[in-house]
């Protein structure tokens, strides 16, 4: 079960479930996650940079997919901290963050940071 903490009959329901769990279960209090309308928001805009920008990918200058743009634009908004591994046939894998893991506040910064990209280069 999941309870939005919204409010006080929520705070209530969740302390029953709580009170009613089996031996070891656990319990888990976190952050919301990005909205929906944060998440349509950042992809329209990948979709733009996508539409105008070339970007150099081994080598060559070519249009990269939203799905591309999200991993430049998150390993930037990360200061580029991201970790790489092998790949299994000796290439390069980006193993980078998870927007769908990132709390609101988070994908906000991170929204706020692809726009001003864009906006520098004119995107």
């Amino acid at each position: 079960m999941i309870f939005r903490l919204a409010h006080s009959e929520a705070r209530q329901r969740a302390c029953d479930a709580i009170a009613q769990a089996p031996e070891n279960y656990v319990v888990t209090i976190k952050p919301p996650t990005r909205s929906l309308d944060q998440n349509a928001a950042l992809w329209a805009l990948l979709t733009e940079f996508s539409e105008r920008l070339e970007w150099p990918v081994n080598g060559a200058m070519v249009r990269m997919t939203p799905e591309e743009w999200k991993d430049v634009l998150t390993a930037a908004f990360r200061q580029e901290t991201a970790r790489l591994a092998m790949g299994l046939n000796g290439g390069v894998v980006m193993l980078g963050s998870r927007t769908s893991k990132m709390d609101k506040r988070t994908f906000s910064e991170l929204l706020d940071f692809a726009q001003s990209v864009a906006a520098e280069r004119i995107v």
